[in-house]
């Protein structure tokens, strides 16, 4: 073999969360949607969806918002809706974010090249969106414990392909202590109760 192999991105460039290069995507937890939802593990995406918004909110990383047709299957849970207030908000057809002009176009303004996702369902519009935003380039955190489906099955298959496919799978508390990095500030003392 001739020539030397670069290495595009450092194991830390991909694994790594930054606050400076990250964007929050929330996809499609809305109030008719939910209804079809495990309650328990519903309860559980709200409250993780709602410990990165604050997290968001206060370390300055952007947040996008969507909603799946909001017609027919309402808007955004109002426990999340105070949360992301200031957010862009997005209303879709397609399954996929990057099938909304205006989410591709909100997404490149931000500049962020690590993209941290939650939301529903898991086995259609965040699969979808994941593997868009792959193609496109992007690092892709998917937070296991902040996306859900119907069933536990299309989860766990969904989140396989992601990883299979290069996303990168994570938890609500990895992504908040990896965007704080050290203990002692305001912002650790403030954000790590969210935790407790």
């Amino acid at each position: 073999m001739g020539g030397k192999i670069e290495n595009v991105m450092s194991v830390k460039e991909r694994y790594f969360l930054d606050r400076n290069s990250a964007v929050l995507v929330v996809i499609d937890v809305q109030e008719k949607l939910c209804l079809a939802m495990d309650e328990a593990v519903l309860k559980q995406l709200v409250k993780n969806c709602g410990i990165l918004l604050d997290a968001a909110a206060e370390l300055a990383v952007p947040v996008l918002v969507t909603e799946q047709y909001v017609k027919g299957l309402g808007a955004t849970v109002p426990e999340l809706q105070g949360k992301s207030a200031t957010a862009s908000r997005f209303e879709k057809m397609a399954f996929s974010c990057c099938g909304s002009s205006e989410f591709v176009d909100a997404l490149k303004a931000t500049g962020r090249t690590q993209v941290i996702i939650t939301g529903m369902e898991t086995h259609v519009c965040v699969l979808q969106t994941v593997i868009e935003l792959l193609e496109a380039g992007l690092t892709v955190h998917i937070v296991a414990d902040a996306v859900m489906s119907r069933t536990k099955k299309n989860w766990r298959t969904s989140l396989q392909s992601m990883t299979a496919a290069g996303a990168v799978p994570t938890s609500t508390e990895s992504v908040l202590f990896q965007l704080l990095k050290v203990a002692g500030t305001e912002e650790f003392k403030k954000l790590s109760k969210l935790v407790r």
